[in-house]
């Protein structure tokens, strides 16, 4: 397991690409769009590790509705893991509760599913792997 990428929700995806292309220097590696979770993404690398900025692409998306409620600013921190259904299943015997048990595409082209909140001391956290 590894810290795969740190997600931020923000505003704007064009001025945010533009304060953290100049935070680090170098300029995101791709953006996309996951209609299914109506978000807009960029990415930047960091070392081993990514920063994902995401915008909301519709007013009912989690991101939208996160930002209303908290402002922009960290919104998950991802895990990459080697086999997502191996870590579900050890998380679950170990009483994590999930928002979705059952993984789905995201973006980055990985499998993604999230941890509630409630069992990770409030901190929204997802398991991504590699498709």
């Amino acid at each position: 397991m590894k810290i795969e990428h740190i997600g931020i929700a923000v505003k704007s995806l064009g001025i945010s690409d533009e304060l953290f292309a100049k935070l680090l220097g170098k300029e995101p590696y791709k953006h996309e769009s996951v209609e299914r979770e109506g978000v807009t993404t960029s990415f930047f690398q960091v070392g081993d590790s990514k920063i994902e900025l995401l915008e909301a692409s519709k007013e009912e998306s989690p991101i939208a509705k996160f930002i209303e409620k908290k402002g922009e600013g960290i919104h998950h921190i991802a895990f990459g893991v080697e086999n997502i259904y191996a870590e579900i299943e050890r998380l679950k015997e170990n009483g994590f509760i999930f928002i979705s048990e059952e993984p789905k595409q995201g973006a980055d082209n990985k499998l993604v599913v999230f941890l509630h909140p409630k069992s990770t001391n409030g901190v929204l956290v997802e398991l991504c792997q590699e498709i």
